[in-house]
């Protein structure tokens, strides 16, 4: 797959359309701009669509999975087994994906693309295993460049696929125990902060485990030097197949027009890789919430994306962005239900003082 020929088709998104929807916006039955960010999420929907008045979208939330060597480090508290227990559970319906995707009205879809073993043809999952699981970072490169590649393309194949079948609303989400740890990584290298200032307690750490994360990442750094200037070589050295494969699904996204909502930490993580090798992928991008993960924010501010949601949540899985779907598909409907003042026989103009 080449992936800079599917970035030359990422364009930007045309301002006549935000344009055309400010002006229906303002039209409609209350003050201009008096709900906020519903709004914007419909001004972006319109111009993302290029469509004056898109109907609902479609919407499907892509759960990556994979394993990390670097779980070895002692770096979480759960161990490594629990990244496949969790695929099962994910299959079966009862994680909490599941049960905000059923609210959401949104499909689920679970991609193997670096669980350690073999599922052997599990119903449901879909395979696209590049690794079983990464090499340990802390020891040498996660994985080869080669493999990086491999992982950004499953995700781009997974957008191609699903806009060819009617998904016009992306969602992503991850499962990987030791995720935060190259996600850290990836933070630390991609803005510039101190590795202290963008590690957090992930599945909930005790101080000692920190300060051991902390340390792990740092000398995985001085180990690999990533090049802060060629994301896929700092996704290989730092990475995971999990973090390249949203990496994929945002540039696959992007080159299809399609937004994607993105979850939280790990899955930010992916967003900024992708947004690395193409900025433009931002006017696709919807920032769900913003994790109690203290890299977070540092990743969205170098994006520029303001997150929609702060609920202090911390489970990843596309949980953020399945609520989040709810906000942004409000403001659609807000901007195609609601009555303008002439349809509504409503003066557009106050006449007196108040």
């Amino acid at each position: 797959m080449d992936i800079k020929e599917i970035i030359s088709n990422i364009q930007p998104v045309k301002q006549e359309f935000y344009e055309g929807a400010q002006k229906r916006l303002n039209d409609l039955t209350k003050p201009i701009g008096s709900l906020g960010r519903l709004e914007e999420f419909a001004r972006r929907l319109v111009a993302i669509y290029e469509n004056e008045m898109p109907d609902l979208p479609k919407k499907v939330i892509f759960t990556f999975a994979g394993d990390h060597g670097v779980a070895g480090e002692g770096v979480s508290a759960y161990p490594k087994e629990v990244t496949r227990q969790m695929v099962f559970n994910f299959l079966r319906g009862g994680a909490g994906i599941n049960v905000l995707a059923r609210h959401a009205g949104a499909e689920v879809v679970v991609i193997d693309v670096g669980v350690t073993g073999d599922f052997d043809d599990v119903k449901g999952l879909v395979s696209k295993k590049v690794v079983s699981g990464t090499k340990n970072m802390r020891r040498g490169p996660a994985m080869t460049k080669d493999e990086a590649i491999q992982c950004i393309g499953v995700g781009i194949e997974l957008a191609n696929d699903y806009a060819k079948k009617g998904y016009r609303l992306f969602g992503t989400g991850e499962m990987g125990i030791g995720n935060t740890t190259p996600s850290s990584a990836i933070a630390a290298v991609l803005t510039g902060r101190p590795v202290s200032e963008v590690t957090g307690r992930g599945t909930g750490v005790s101080d000692e485990v920190l300060k051991n994360k902390i340390t792990v990442i740092e000398k995985a750094i001085s180990l690999n030097k990533p090049n802060p200037s060629d994301p896929i070589d700092v996704l290989a050295k730092v990475g995971g197949a999990e973090i390249g494969g949203i990496a994929g699904l945002v540039i696959g996204a992007a080159a299809n027009k399609i937004p994607v909502v993105i979850d939280g930490f790990i899955s930010t993580a992916g967003a900024l890789i992708a947004y690395g090798l193409e900025p433009k992928t931002k006017d696709y991008l919807f920032a769900a919430h913003v994790s109690q993960e203290i890299g977070h924010r540092a990743m969205l501010d170098r994006m520029g994306l303001r997150p929609i949601l702060d609920l202090d949540l911390r489970l990843g899985e596309g949980t953020g962005a399945a609520l989040a779907m709810l906000i942004i598909e409000a403001g659609l409907k807000i901007y195609r239900e609601m009555a303008t003042f002439g349809e509504a026989g409503v003066s557009n103009k106050s006449t007196g003082k108040g």
